[in-house]
């Protein structure tokens, strides 16, 4: 009988809740232990570092690493054995320790079955209740990689303690406010994230930089943007007030000279500002260029146009004839003069249909009333032979009559008949009557054997001895 326990929480997981019942009076410390750091928050987030496939799943590492942990005394505690306490059966809960004794601290453990060979070196302290022991199963059977560490571990979202079994107990900080200040962290991060998001300026990581002008707020950049002119689209150029480059005002003049001449008259053009009269001449070619342009355009449409219209003329004309009964076009005319060329494919398939009677006669293939004509002049055929085939028997009688014996007069076998090709249209296929003897030769020689009847046959045997017995033991009764 199982020891009664005083005692119980709850602990949410990523696989489902685990309610779980402490021996407090049987193992105080332990208890005591666990509750205090469930009540401080320590468990939450902590996920299984360990799972053992039908043996164990291992938890409480903070660092999840199966390295770390730390107890609430501040230091490992020692172990509290019970020799009423074993590890029996499935879904006990035992705290893990270093491989050594009295090294307890944070990481416990849940068993998935029996496990006999733990007794004396872990102390165990609850079990697992209901049917959040198949979570825990659950949990068991879940991937794992290199070291027994799964490769996706479940965590622990919290713990809820439903029973106290220590109402004595003061946390150090409460699951609660432990909670509040990890919000309070994330967001600050936040802020400093955005604060920095916020001003948006790349230093310069090439030069040096001081804690203090590090601190300090970048000035925003100030870029003065070039005025833009187009001197081609105005009229006074006096009028606008803005300088112009020469390259804008007087575009380049193609020449034949050689390069070493052009530079030697491009020095001196630098210093020499562009005349009124050199400037109108520039907007003039650049005017006639445009008009140029526009009336190569005008003209390329307009021939396109006329080319459109003629075709639609022609096409009017040779639909007018064709509805008159007229001659077709010249091309046309041509186009049906040339006969078609057969392909090589086409002509093979021509050479090969002719065996298969794919070869068409006049517009179209045999119809049904030619395989009808065809079918009736074989029947006809088969009739003649029919009566050319009587004709024969009667001859060959009479002839074997007059000889008065079937041996040919020089005393030579005639040898075997040879058919004509033709021959096989008058055989006829003739059975002898049966008169019922090969019936009964098959019943004599052969034997059906149905195993059911062999069955039926076995049963009755079978009651007529347990008859004949019984029959047998009345008889001595009687006596």
């Amino acid at each position: 009988m199982a020891l009664p326990t005083n005692g119980r929480v709850v602990i949410d997981t990523t696989a489902g809740e685990i309610e779980i019942e402490l021996w407090s009076k049987e193992t105080p410390k332990t208890c005591r232990n666990f509750i205090a750091l469930a009540l401080e928050g320590y468990y939450d987030g902590v996920i299984f570092h360990r799972i053992v496939p039908g043996f164990l799943v291992q938890t409480g590492d903070k660092t999840g690493t199966g390295g770390g942990g730390e107890s609430f005394y501040g230091e490992p505690f020692e172990d509290e054995i019970h020799p009423r306490l074993r590890y029996a059966h499935r879904g006990l809960v035992a705290m893990a320790n270093n491989g050594t004794k009295n090294s307890n601290d944070s990481q416990f453990f849940i068993t998935l079955d029996r496990a006999d060979e733990l007794h004396g070196k872990h102390t165990l302290f609850g079990r697992v209740i209901g049917d959040t022991v198949y979570n825990v199963m659950k949990i068991g059977e879940m991937e794992i990689g290199e070291n027994e560490r799964p490769v996706y571990p479940p965590k622990i979202k919290s713990i809820r303690i439903a029973d106290n079994p220590f109402p004595d107990i003061v946390p150090r900080i409460t699951a609660a406010e432990k909670r509040a200040q990890q919000r309070a962290r994330e967001a600050g991060q936040r802020e400093r994230e955005e604060a920095e998001r916020r001003r948006g300026a790349k230093k310069d990581v090439k030069l040096l930089s001081f804690g203090e002008e590090q601190d300090g707020e970048t000035e925003p950049i100030a870029f003065k943007k070039k005025n833009i002119a187009r001197p081609d689209l105005v009229d006074n150029l006096n009028a606008t007030g803005i300088p112009m480059p020469e390259s804008l005002l007087s575009p380049p003049k193609k020449s034949n000279e050689p390069p070493r001449e052009r530079a030697s008259e491009k020095e001196p053009s630098k210093h020499e500002k562009p005349s009124k009269s050199s400037r109108s001449e520039g907007t003039d070619k650049d005017i006639k260029k445009i008009r140029e342009t526009h009336a190569k355009e005008k003209a390329s449409g307009s021939d396109a146009r006329r080319t459109e219209i003629e075709q639609m003329e022609s096409e009017i004309r040779r639909l007018t004839r064709k509805r008159e009964g007229g001659e077709d076009s010249d091309e046309e005319a041509a186009r049906k003069k040339t006969k078609p060329t057969k392909s090589y494919l086409e002509e093979e398939l021509a050479k090969y249909s002719k065996g298969r009677g794919l070869q068409k006669k006049g517009k179209g293939r045999k119809d049904e009333g030619d395989v009808l004509a065809a079918l009736s002049s074989f029947r006809g055929l088969l009739q003649s032979n029919a009566n050319l085939e009587v004709g024969d028997v009667v001859e060959e009688d009479d002839r074997v009559d007059g000889s008065g014996g079937g041996t040919v007069p020089g005393g030579e076998d005639p040898g075997i008949e040879v058919d004509d090709d033709r021959g096989f249209i008058g055989h006829a296929l003739h059975f002898p009557k049966d008169d019922g003897e090969e019936t009964r030769k098959a019943e004599r020689d052969y034997e059906v054997i149905d195993p059911r009847q062999r069955g039926a046959r076995a049963r009755e045997e079978e009651r007529e001895r347990k008859r004949t017995a019984m029959k047998g033991k009345n008889g001595r009764g009687r006596r």
